[in-house]
This record gives C-alpha cells, structure tokens and sequence, in this order.
C-alpha cells in the first residue's frame, strides 16, 4: 500500500538520523572526506529541496542514495577526474597487521579508495548498509547484472589484502 509522501520537515529529520552513513556513502564516491562532505552537503540541500518528489514508495534512504550519485555524477562532470595517486597497498597490509584484531578506519579509509569507482559504493550499500542487489543497482543507475561482479570484486579486494578467504554467499 502507497504511503503518504513524507513532508519537508520529515525530510530534515530523517536525514539527520542518516548522516552517518550518507557521509559513508559519499567517502566511497569522493574518496576523500573533504570532497564527501561537500557533497552530503550538496545532498542534504537538494534532498530538502526535491522533497516534493519522495513518494514514500521503498526506503527514503535509498532515494537520498540516489541523489548523492546523481549528484556526484554532475559534479564530476565540473572538475577534473580523482587523482591516479593512492596509498601503497603495502602500506594497508602493514597497517591491518600492526593493529591485528583492532579495526584501523584509515586502513580501511585507504582500502575503499583504492577500489575502481563505484566499486566501493556498491559494497557499502550491499554489504555494510544491506540493501538488495535491485536496490543497488537503482541507487547507482547500473544494470543489475553488473552489481554481483563489482561486488565480487570488492570482497576479493579485501580478502587479498586481509590475507583472508573472502566469505562464502549463499543467495
């Protein structure tokens, strides 16, 4: 059953509440948290401002999802592409064994930039914020079949530098 659509102010308190991991979502896209927060800015803004649109239908946080890539898909287009410069892969195992057992969040920081574009996204809102693989896709504007070989992708990226076995998924 069709919901009511959630009014603006709705809108400004629930995207408090999403903050968090928006500005997670937008790390993977930007890579760096300057650039991300600039652009859960930019969201936030636009979120409020297009709050007309939000149907009620499906997640609100998959919609503001959305309008962060949309959003970051028309920035870029603005400025010159991420830099080809990253951290040494070396440097992140170093990292993850020093602290072994104690989660190291530039580490990880440095592992999610490494990642191709998009890459990175895809495995957040899978595996960390637990969409589907069709709401992923509709938040990345990507065909659906290509969201299992990207997240393969990341899962094999963190395995090889963890050293470990990526996990086994049953679907």
């Amino acid at each position: 059953m069709r919901q009511p659509a959630t009014t603006t102010s709705d809108i400004r308190r629930d995207l408090v509440g999403l903050l968090p991991r928006l500005r997670r979502f937008a790390i993977t896209l930007a890579g760096e948290t300057a650039t991300a927060d600039e652009l859960v800015q930019a969201v936030c803004l636009r979120a409020i401002s297009r709050g007309h649109q939000w149907n009620g239908e499906g997640r609100l946080e998959s919609w503001i999802y959305a309008l962060a890539h949309q959003q970051w898909v028309e920035d870029s287009r603005k400025r010159k592409p991420r830099s080809a410069a990253r951290n040494n892969v070396t440097d992140i195992r170093d990292a993850i064994r020093e602290r072994s057992g104690v989660v190291d969040t530039d580490a990880l920081h440095r592992m999610l930039v490494e990642m191709p574009e998009g890459v990175a996204s895809i495995f957040l809102l899978i595996d960390v914020e637990g969409h589907n693989y069709q709401q992923a896709a509709e938040i990345m504007g990507v065909a659906i079949g290509s969201i299992a070989g990207q997240l393969a992708t990341a899962r094999l990226h963190f395995a090889a530098l963890s050293g470990h076995n990526p996990p086994v998924h049953r679907y």
